[in-house]
C-alpha cells in the first residue's frame, strides 16, 4: 500500500507540474507525510528533494533541446543558490519537525496566493550575460539567486514559483527562456538539498525512486491534457491554488496540535 501511495502521490505532482507548468513539487512534502505515511518531517523533505531534482532534470533536457535555456545567466544563479540551498538545509534539519511543518504550511498559503496573480513576462529577448552586461547583472543574479536557493535547502523545494520570477526581474529575460534556465537551478537545489539529506540518513531511496517513477508518468498525462485544455489553464491554476492553500491551511493547523 505505501508503494502504491508513493507512485500515486508522485502522479499527482507531475500532473499538477505537466498541466499547468509549477507549483505541484510544493504538494510532495505534505503527500509524503499524510498519504505515503512518512513520520519524519526531515526524511520527507529529503525525500522530496530527491524527487524534485530528478524530474526537474527531465524537464532540464527537453527545455535544453528547445533552445529555451539562457545558460550564462542560469549558471550563475544556480552556483550562487546551491551555496545557499546548502546553507538552508542545514538550517532545516536543526529545527524541529513540528515547527519546520508550520512554517511549510505557511509557505504553501503564500505559494497558493502567489500563483494568482498572473504570470509577467519579461520583455529583453536578446539579454545575455558576458563582460559588457556583467558589472549590471551579475550582482543581481548572484544576490538573488542565494536567497531563492537558501529558501529551496530549508524547504526541500524546488522553487521554481520563486527562480522564474527572480531571473526575469533579474535579467528581463521572456518567460518561456526564464522557465527554462529555472531548471537549471531547480535540478541543483533540490540534489544539494538531497546530498544534505542523505548524508544525514534522511533520505527514504525506495520511496523517492517510486514518486520519481508515479510523476513521470502523471506528467506525460497532464502534458497531453494541457493542449486538450489550453483554453482552461486559467481556471485550473485557480482549483490549483485553492487546493494548495487548504493543503497549507490543513498542514498548519495538524502541526500546531501535534
Amino acid at each position: 500500500m505505501q508503494a502504491f501511495a508513493a507512485m500515486a502521490s508522485g502522479s499527482l505532482v507531475g500532473l499538477s507540474l505537466g498541466l499547468i507548468g509549477g507549483g505541484g513539487s510544493i504538494l510532495a512534502v505534505p503527500l509524503l507525510i499524510y498519504v505515503v505515511g512518512m513520520p519524519s518531517v526531515h526524511a520527507a523533505i529529503g525525500t522530496s528533494a530527491v524527487a524534485v531534482a530528478a524530474s526537474a532534470a527531465v524537464s532540464l533536457i527537453g527545455h535544453a533541446r528547445a533552445r529555451n535555456v539562457r545558460w550564462p545567466c542560469a549558471i550563475v544563479f544556480a552556483i550562487a543558490g546551491i551555496l545557499g540551498a546548502a546553507g538552508g538545509a542545514q538550517l532545516g534539519k536543526m529545527m524541529d519537525g513540528s515547527r519546520l511543518l508550520a512554517l511549510f504550511g505557511a509557505l504553501m498559503i503564500i505559494v497558493g496566493v502567489v500563483m494568482l496573480r498572473p504570470r509577467r513576462s519579461g520583455d529583453d529577448a536578446g539579454v545575455k550575460l558576458d563582460r559588457a552586461t556583467a558589472p549590471r547583472l551579475l550582482p543581481i543574479l548572484a544576490a538573488t539567486g542565494f536567497g531563492v536557493g537558501l529558501l529551496s535547502g530549508f524547504f526541500g523545494i524546488g522553487g521554481g514559483f520563486l527562480i522564474v520570477p527572480g531571473l526575469i526581474g533579474a535579467t528581463a529575460m521572456p518567460m518561456l527562456d526564464a522557465i527554462g534556465s529555472s531548471l537549471v537551478s531547480v535540478t541543483l537545489f533540490g540534489a544539494t538539498t538531497a546530498a544534505s539529506y542523505a548524508a544525514s540518513g534522511l533520505v527514504e531511496w525506495r520511496i523517492a525512486g517510486l514518486f520519481v517513477l508515479g510523476g513521470a508518468a502523471g506528467g506525460i498525462i497532464g502534458l497531453v491534457a494541457a493542449g486538450r485544455l489550453a483554453t482552461q489553464k486559467r481556471a485550473l491554476t485557480y482549483v490549483f491554488s485553492a487546493i494548495v492553500i487548504s493543503t497549507g491551511l490543513y498542514v498548519v493547523a495538524t502541526s500546531l496540535m501535534r
